[in-house]
């Protein structure tokens, strides 16, 4: 079967604060590598790449992962029709309604995939097959794909489909229910006719715009007038606050899904997982012979049933059982593996507590590459930092601080006051506080540098812009 006119649309905002310390805010869980080398985003991205007429990939996010999101894209090669930036978070349903503009500018026969950025998928083959299945379906049925059921489980909505067949391989729906109790659960499973509501959908981008325009008028409006106001910016598409901020914020399941009469479900067999919470991530991972899941540098003794993460350091662990250990370079979470999801109760009290842990890591991505702060007083910082091959940070000033860049791998073009010139390894410079000053790449491999800064203040908001290639 061929599939034309199919953009898949990944969704790839929110936080999951449910796998603090690993997902903050500013560095989500959909962007980090959890089971492999390859984040959960590059992960979905690979997907639908591999799909039968599929020529490129519609990313919605929002502008704080915006460069991640199109370095993340640049490291596969893969085509995109462009990054949509949400410049407030607003739900499903309007996001989707802004990929349905959008797909329909450029193709009006256009459908949508739309896939969360955050989800694993077991076995890749069947997904497809799942999203033939789906295009068969949905010329004039709004599809989603429900995942059957592997044990009873309280942690997912639920989809009910009738019996009757609307294609050979989809079912109309019948209700979709919120999370159920454990007997409920039981009772679902038992009858065969549910499957969890995956958030996963197929469907042609002007049918869903009339259903959309049907049962939200404000939201089609909004979104509307937010797409056709929007500016393109690099490889982005920003579109107009104004306009995107009134739309009400409501899922797709609410908006739509229970309401139209065109509602089928397509059965999906491939596993899955949402990946939210470490009990959930433990389930995905492979595990050894007493049940541990382990990843980084862990050494464990008389353990079973845990799950344990290392990312800058051994980790070792002697005698646990059924706990979660998770280890960062400024955060350590140990939790007993069954309240794992009251993970968010520390997150909201260290809200409260105004703490930093609570969004940003301590290595932070920039569009030109990143930084990691390595030590830090009342007076001086030390930074590692990254820069990309043929990339430059913007030119700048500090008001309050001097720096002193050492290089350790690469080379360096710096531009200090009046001055430009290189530095290679082992080579050094100081800027002086209130110099004009610049950092770029020319090389074809990273460049690292260590940074010291010193001075009376020495917050990220120090530093008055003069040129930048990112707009900043």
């Amino acid at each position: 079967m061929t599939i034309s006119s199919l953009v898949p649309v990944i969704l790839s905002g929110g936080s999951g604060s449910r796998l603090w310390p690993l997902s903050r805010k500013l560095y989500p869980k959909q962007f980090i590598p959890l089971t492999d080398d390859k984040s959960l985003f590059q992960s979905a991205l690979e997907r639908v790449a591999g799909l039968h007429g599929v020529k490129d990939v519609l990313t919605i996010c929002n502008e704080e992962h915006r460069f991640m999101a199109a370095e993340q894209l640049r490291q596969l090669n893969i085509q995109s029709s462009g990054i949509i930036l949400e410049p407030i978070g607003r739900n499903t349903a309007p996001a989707i309604t802004i990929a349905a503009f959008h797909a329909l500018h450029n193709d009006s026969e256009a459908s949508l995939l739309v896939l969360p950025a955050d989800h694993i998928l077991g076995d890749v083959s069947l997904f497809s097959l799942a999203v033939e299945h789906a295009y068969q379906a949905a010329s004039e049925q709004l599809v989603t794909f429900g995942v059957v059921p592997s044990r009873v489980e309280t942690g997912y909505g639920y989809i009910k489909h009738e019996q009757k067949h609307i294609t050979e391989n989809a079912y109309a729906v019948s209700e979709f229910v919120e999370k159920p109790d454990f007997k409920t659960a039981e009772s679902y499973i038992k009858s065969g006719n549910y499957l969890w509501n995956s958030g996963m959908f197929l469907f042609r981008a002007d049918l869903y715009l009339q259903e959309i325009n049907k049962f939200q008028p404000e939201i089609y409006q909004t979104c509307k007038q937010a797409y056709e106001n929007s500016e393109k910016d690099l490889d982005f598409i920003r579109l107009e606050e104004k306009f995107f901020s009134k739309s009400p914020s409501i899922s797709i399941d609410y908006a739509v899904m229970e309401k139209t009469k065109n509602a089928a479900v397509v059965p999906l067999k491939s596993g899955w997982s949402d990946v939210g919470s470490w009990n959930a991530l433990w389930e995905s991972f492979e595990r050894d012979q007493n049940n541990n899941a382990t990843y980084g540098d862990v050494v464990e003794e008389d353990c079973t049933g845990c799950f344990i993460h290392a990312s800058n350091r051994l980790v070792a662990a002697v005698g646990m059982n059924d706990h979660v250990i998770v280890e960062t370079a400024d955060a350590v979470l140990v939790a007993p593996r069954g309240k794992a999801q009251d993970v968010k109760k520390i997150v909201n009290k260290l809200k409260q507590e105004d703490r930093d842990e609570v969004d940003i890591h301590p290595k932070v991505y920039r569009p030109w590459g990143a930084y990691e702060t390595i030590d830090i007083e009342d007076r001086f910082q030390v930074k590692r930092i990254t820069v990309s091959p043929l990339q430059k940070l913007s030119l700048q000033s500090h008001h309050h601080r001097a720096e002193h860049w050492i290089v350790v791998k690469g080379t360096a073009r710096v531009t200090c006051g009046e001055k430009e010139f290189l530095l290679s390894e082992n080579e050094s410079t100081f800027i002086p506080i209130g110099t004009k000053h610049r950092l770029e790449n020319p090389g074809k491999i990273p460049l690292e540098l260590i940074e010291v800064q010193s001075g009376t203040y020495l917050g990220e908001d120090d530093i008055e812009r003069y040129d930048d290639d990112y707009g900043r």
